[in-house]
């Protein structure tokens, strides 16, 4: 297909090779079963303009450090307390930065001049999305470092699944709640930023970024919830940035074969959501270890009640990856670097009420991958993971 007039001082073309050698160092993927998987294909990357340089994007100001905060009161009975993860949100910033205020440690992120983005994730709603609570919060957050209510916007891809999640009616007035895409139309796609590659022969091999992302927003804080996924491994801040912010994305998984791994890492690369993307709070208040990302089924989902701090993705993703491992060894089920071709089904209602099945051999590769490509830290021995029980 021809590509669209661009001006090449302004946008740049680029090739990122997937490959083998981008499992976790060290990991062999053999010692989980005997399937081959595919060798992902060259994807072509069309960049838009790099924000002014910042330390700021990803893998940001804390490269490699990830702050938890646990309390059991977060939340009960299945519903989030508003004051607990007020506490939680207050002493995970500060943590994280050093900062002795809250609002101190919000301005090292944001300023009034900005337009910030909060990027939810309301897949899975209504058992599982970005709690509004949480949401309420980082709104509160962004305000008290002077970003006045016209300039904050929450967004997330699909318009039906905000809506599911009632967004518009749970957080406060006077903020735009934005879905990219409404129904079919893409119109709110920029056709000049782009990730280009042909998975399984699909006609249409380009996903676009997100113009509200491309062209709009200064800042991006990445609020992911903590789930399995069927095909990527994990849904944690690179899953919920790159497959968030792109369209066309559901073609890198066909049953039973994933390319998510690299694609997420390569779409999470891509200017300027690599600059822009400045920081993330992991929403651990519940844990999907089954069924992710949009199962209804409480048994899959554990009450954990912990938020995660950082700046830099990968490392919180790895994190991530290991608690959700450690919570599927205790419920008996197989881990999610699995391949074994007994373990696919066809039937997705076999898949989200039985742990021991899958819909695609799992990719939780894609996390190494997006180290490899300088997002981030993913081996946990040289993780600071900072953990805070306050009650």
């Amino acid at each position: 297909m021809d590509r669209p007039t661009m001006d090449r001082r302004t946008f740049v073309k680029a090739s990122c090779l997937g490959s083998a050698s981008l499992f976790l160092d060290g990991l062999d993927p053999r010692a989980f079963g005997d399937v081959t998987m595919p060798e992902p294909p060259p994807i072509d990357v069309v960049q838009g303009l790099r924000p002014a340089k910042s330390r700021l994007g990803m893998p940001g100001l804390f490269p490699g450090r990830v702050v938890e905060v646990a309390d059991s009161k977060s939340i009960v009975s299945n519903r989030v307390s508003q004051p607990v993860v007020r506490g939680m949100i207050e002493r995970g910033m500060m943590e994280l930065t050093g900062e002795r205020s809250a609002s101190a440690a919000w301005a090292k992120f944001v300023e009034p001049s900005d337009i910030v983005g909060i990027k939810i994730n309301p897949s899975g709603a209504p058992a599982c999305c970005s709690s509004p609570e949480i949401v309420r919060e980082i709104i509160n957050g962004v305000q008290s470092a002077g970003v006045p209510a016209r300039n904050i916007v929450i967004y997330d891809r699909y318009e039906y699944e905000i809506d599911i999640g009632s967004y518009q009616v749970l957080l406060p007035p006077g903020f735009r709640v934005v879905g990219i895409q409404d129904g079919l139309v893409d119109s709110g796609y920029d056709p000049n930023v782009y990730c280009q590659a042909t998975f399984f022969g699909e006609w249409e091999n380009r996903s676009y970024m997100a113009r509200i992302v491309s062209q709009g927003l200064t800042k991006i804080i990445n609020v992911p919830t903590m789930k399995d996924h069927s095909a990527s491994g994990v849904t944690g801040c690179l899953k919920n940035l790159g497959y968030g912010t792109f369209d066309n994305v559901a073609r890198s998984h066909r049953s039973p074969y994933s390319f998510t791994d690299p694609l997420i890492g390569v779409m999470c690369s891509v200017e300027p959501l690599r600059s822009k993307a400045v920081l993330h709070i992991m929403d651990g208040t519940r844990q999907v270890w089954h069924g992710g990302p949009l199962t209804q089924v409480q048994d899959f989902i554990y009450q954990a009640g912990t938020l995660y701090f950082g700046t830099d993705p990968v490392a919180m993703d790895t994190v991530e990856l290991e608690a959700i491992e450690k919570k599927r060894r205790e419920e008996g089920a197989p881990s999610l670097w699995e391949h074994n071709a007994e373990s696919i089904t066809g039937n997705g209602q076999e898949f989200y009420h039985n742990p021991q099945k899958n819909l695609f051999y799992r990719r939780p590769g894609h996390i190494a991958s997006a180290g490899k490509l300088g997002l981030g830290v993913a081996d946990l021995k040289l993780i600071d993971h900072g953990q805070i029980r306050l009650g």
